[in-house]
């Protein structure tokens, strides 16, 4: 009688589910199935987003390749209108690294106070990534060891030469180079021997210091 009790009591447990179910279903129904819709649109719209994007960036990576193409075969001004068209359209890191060629191929024009600017825009651009703003500032540097004074040198690489960036070595050694051509020689020493005692210094780099700092020793100019 027992066991014939404990299943009366399972079949009616079950019987309020299933009437609890219906009731859920007959309210939400409507809801339930508009969810399940969007979960599947949604789906559909991330894949095809996805693959909108990677289709854009691999368009975009055709047209960079294509582009330095025509710098490398020395057809300077296509290049450069290839570099601009996908600095205004292009898709992905490819508009900042073709910035970054333009600068760049200004700078074998001969048109180093163009590709100054174009380094420094870069550089004080926030929506760039760091690593290529500092890079950027790094170019203008050493493009206006040439070209330009002292003082302008600082500005691009001074903030570039602590010792916890990695390219303090770039910076020091065009801050060196520049007060170096300023004849401002005890700075240029300063410079170059911070380049000579740190032990990270790649060795070509510490090399060329060590040869300015004999140099300068040479002149009899720097105590």
């Amino acid at each position: 009688m027992a066991h014939q009790n404990d299943s009366f009591v399972h079949e009616v447990n079950e019987e309020l589910r299933s009437d609890r179910m219906r009731n859920v279903w007959k309210r939400y129904s409507a809801l339930l199935i508009a969810l399940a819709v969007l979960i599947v649109v949604g789906t559909a719209g991330t894949a095809g987003y996805e693959y909108w994007s990677r289709s854009r960036a691999s368009n975009a990576g055709d047209q960079f390749m294509a582009a330095l193409k025509l710098a490398t075969d020395g057809k300077t001004d296509d290049a450069l209108a290839a570099f601009t068209a996908i600095e205004n359209q292009g898709h992905g890191d490819y508009p900042v690294l073709a910035r970054m060629r333009s600068a760049t191929l200004l700078a074998t024009k001969g048109d180093n106070a163009g590709a100054v600017a174009a380094f420094d825009a870069i550089g004080k651009d926030t929506g760039v990534p760091a690593i290529i703003r500092d890079v950027a500032h790094i170019r203008a540097a050493w493009l206006l060891i040439d070209t330009g004074t002292y003082a302008q040198v600082s500005a691009e690489a001074e903030v570039l030469s602590t010792p916890e960036n990695a390219l303090r070595y770039s910076a020091r050694e065009a801050l060196g180079l520049s007060a170096y051509k300023a004849g401002e020689l005890i700075k240029a020493k300063e410079w170059f021997k911070q380049i000579v005692d740190d032990a990270g210094a790649p060795r070509n780099v510490s090399n060329r210091a060590q040869m300015m700092l004999d140099v300068i020793a040479a002149s009899g100019k720097a105590p």
